[in-house]
């Protein structure tokens, strides 16, 4: 654990009541409801087109209001709610600038207690600091898109497959990065279709299926004896559909 004040946590618990999601009058999610209380890794999980990236962006408020409920910590999904989040997508989003300058972006606007310098090294990145951030390999364009998220401190970080298709080296890091941020009081909220990823990093597990959540269960129980057939589908190899 990094020598940084762990942060409190009066954004949990966040809380997720009758949500659906129609685009195109097509209901992609259904009937959503879950409360996560806890701190630590909450793992996303469940088969293609679940749902999964469309509840994380419900989550960071980057979808129109849909029907139903999102509390943190009893309070409404609103722009301030908003700034103790931070996202990091499967496919990093970088500026047109220096990895550097990525960085800098965010330290300039007040909202990180690191320097650049300690970011970079955070990320196994200083020797790339003056390097156009979009000619980074998709491993280092990730870490870097991590150590911004994590230079805004916040207090919930959203993770969509964040490893998805990267080097074994970059995903250790970026699985370092998560337990340091959890260790720190960040609630992270992480989708993964990487069983193994999912045992090594969380607590607990909401798994999606259709569109609708079939269970939420602690990681210990889920991985033994999931309540759900979709989910035991799932785990056995079998194509869930």
């Amino acid at each position: 654990m990094s020598n940084k004040q762990l942060v409190t946590h009066p954004l949990l618990p966040i809380s997720v009541h009758d949500l659906h999601l129609a685009v195109q009058g097509k209901l992609l999610l259904t009937d959503l409801n879950c409360c996560l209380t806890g701190k630590g890794v909450t793992l996303i999980m469940g088969p293609n087109g679940a749902g999964k990236s469309l509840l994380l962006r419900c989550l960071h408020g980057l979808l129109e209001t849909p029907p139903g409920t999102i509390c943190f910590g009893g309070q409404p999904l609103c722009p301030e709610v908003r700034l103790t989040q931070a996202m990091v997508f499967q496919q990093p989003v970088l500026l047109r600038r220096s990895v550097e300058a990525n960085l800098r972006f965010i330290t300039d606007l007040g909202r990180s207690n690191d320097t650049v310098e300690d970011l970079l090294a955070r990320v196994g990145l200083t020797e790339k600091a003056k390097q156009p951030a979009r000619r980074l390999s998709g491993g280092e364009q990730q870490r870097l898109a991590l150590a911004r998220a994590l230079a805004c401190a916040p207090r919930i970080l959203l993770l969509d497959e964040p490893t998805a298709s990267l080097d074994p080296a970059s995903v250790l890091l970026i699985e370092q990065l998560i337990c340091q941020a959890r260790d720190e009081g960040t609630k992270v909220l992480l989708i993964s279709h990487d069983i193994g990823q999912a045992k090594r990093l969380a607590e607990d597990v909401v798994f999606l299926h259709r569109g609708q959540i079939t269970e939420h269960t602690p990681a210990a129980r889920f991985f033994i004896n999931p309540t759900s057939k979709a989910a035991a589908d799932y785990l056995s190899g079998h194509i869930v559909l």
